[in-house]
């Protein structure tokens, strides 16, 4: 952290009261990109148990900030105040969940809805508050409430052991008006110095992002960024790309607008007036549009699960955004940088930095029509390619399970049509077979990579456990008995070797990866030089 950013932190230890009492008069906010309060009842509890213990629960982290930025209308079940804009306000960064306790356990009304707890002085532990307190149960809403916390001490007289009662009520209220959570406030720190911190900010297990900072920080009465982005995904819905993540929406808006995606450039998007927001929104809308029936036409690409990296949607929105329609050449060479990018993992862990220079190539490559500024990678070799293993979230393997759509595939075990679309609609590894089934290759102890890109096929799921795990050497033989004259066309559209010049009654696995591998490739390098297939 930078010694400006440092010199704006400002830290203190509040009573609880204190916190409550800043709730209460709005100067405590929560901010509208924080998650609803999803704590269940033993973590609160378990909670207000480790404040009785005086033990430590962590810190709150506070931004303070003339900034107005959308908010939560409540803290857990509690409205909050209505307050002016014109003097700083402190959004919760992190504590949202810590707070909302305290806030309802300690500082909510009697009566009002949500998490209340009472402290059982028999059975020494806190308790969700019952409908009807026993008189040896302090409910600790009236905590803070004088009258009515002497009240309750005097009623324990009338026990035998009121001196115990009393003396454990005492210790109870005693750490609890004294106990202090350090918070640290962030002082009038611009969005650009508080994303960093606020991206790494994970306590509650959930990691919170650019798109739900820039959610709060865009907000008007008359703008919301998630309105927006749904918008956008609900024109997706009809081609079943809906579920289409809000960071992607962002970095589609900041490519069209800046031709980058960098941190600032995202950011400058909140500068945009609604106009011009709504303007974009409309051209991304569109380009996205447009990316999507591409996919499905030219890559057989029926969801975003099966997208190799999402640098992909987000070049391809750019270029569409500029292209109403793609010429024949304009196909081509997106297709070259699209198989290169698959098979060489191009955006594997790339920064924004990297994606917005390849914008800039692309935009010269695709747009302009010249020869390409840089490479967009190499294809593996052979050998590398047979030591590939298959994983459903790798590039490599998603690329892979296109190349076999493209192949416009048949089952193996009948000859029937494999339908694509029904096949990636939704990733389903039933959909997908191992043609020298692992459990043999592990029986045999056959060398090489069981798993390999090379060992895989389509296969409807309901033909999958016609093969199980059968020896190679005997159901294939049978299979090309039983296809007949379809098998050349069969076997063709699968990748695997012809049956007229390859005897798969005694093929070892070594051989037929290699010879598997060496086909896929020639219609990779065909991809990868813009040819299709």
């Amino acid at each position: 952290m930078s010694a400006n950013i440092a010199s704006r932190l400002e830290t203190g230890t509040p009573y609880l009261k204190d916190l409550i009492a800043d709730i209460n008069s709005g100067q405590i906010k929560v901010p509208q990109f924080q998650r609803q309060f999803v704590w269940k009842e033993e973590q609160a509890l378990k909670l207000l148990d480790s404040i009785a213990s005086n033990y430590p629960v962590g810190s709150l982290l506070l931004w303070r900030t003339k900034n107005s930025l959308a908010v939560e209308r409540n803290i857990g079940a509690f409205k909050l105040p209505e307050t002016d804009d014109m003097s700083p306000t402190d959004y919760v960064l992190d504590g949202q969940q810590r707070l909302t306790v305290i806030y309802s356990a300690l500082g909510a009304l009697e009566g009002q809805n949500g998490f209340d707890a009472a402290y059982d002085l028999v059975e020494d532990c806190f308790m969700e508050a019952p409908e009807d307190f026993s008189q040896t149960q302090f409910p600790l809403r009236i905590i803070y409430n004088t009258t009515k916390l002497l009240n309750f001490r005097s009623g324990l007289v009338s026990y035998p052991n009121a001196d115990e009662l009393q003396e454990k009520l005492d210790g109870l209220i005693d750490v609890i008006t004294n106990y202090r959570i350090p918070v640290v406030t962030l002082k009038e720190l611009t969005v650009e110095e508080v994303c960093p911190i606020f991206e790494r900010i994970n306590s509650s297990g959930t990691r919170l992002s650019t798109y739900d900072l820039m959610v709060a920080a865009t907000w008007t009465e008359s703008f919301d960024l998630n309105e927006e982005a749904q918008k956008i995904a609900n024109s997706l819905k009809p081609k079943g790309f809906d579920d289409i993540d809000g960071n992607t929406v962002l970095k589609c808006l900041s490519a069209i607008k800046h031709k980058g995606i960098k941190k600032e450039q995202v950011l400058s998007l909140r500068n945009l007036s609604k106009d011009e927001m709504d303007s974009l929104v409309e051209i991304a809308k569109a380009a996205l549009l447009k990316t999507i029936d591409l996919l499905k036409t030219e890559f057989k690409i029926y969801s975003w699960d099966f997208l190799p990296y999402e640098a992909i949607a987000v070049v391809l929105s750019y270029v569409f955004s500029k292209r109403k329609t793609l010429t024949l050449e304009d196909v081509r060479r997106v297709r070259k940088w699209f198989w290169l990018s698959a098979f060489s993992e191009r955006y594997r862990g790339a920064s924004e930095s990297f994606v917005s220079q390849d914008l800039e190539a692309i935009d010269s490559f695709v747009i302009n029509g010249e020869d390409p500024k840089k490479s967009f990678g190499s294809i593996p070799t052979q050998e590398a390619f047979k030591k590939l293993a298959f994983r459903s979230n790798n590039s490599r393997s998603r690329a892979l399970i296109i190349l076999l759509a493209l192949k416009r595939p048949r089952n193996i075990t009948n000859g029937a049509v494999i339908d694509p679309e029904i096949a990636l609609s939704n990733y389903n590894s039933k959909q997908f077979h191992h043609i020298y089934p692992k459990a043999h290759l592990k029986r045999i102890n056959a060398s090489g990579e069981h798993n390999s890109l090379a060992n895989f096929c389509m296969l409807a799921a309901s033909e999958n456990n016609a093969i199980s795990d059968d020896h190679p050497n005997e159901y294939l033989p049978h299979l090309i008995s039983e296809l007949g004259k379809e098998v050349v066309d069969v076997f063709n559209s699968n990748y695997l070797p012809d049956p007229r010049s390859v005897d798969f009654s005694t093929l070892e696995y070594p051989e037929f990866i290699d010879l598997r591998a060496k086909l896929m490739l020639e219609d990779i390098n065909k991809l990868t030089n813009g040819e299709s297939i």
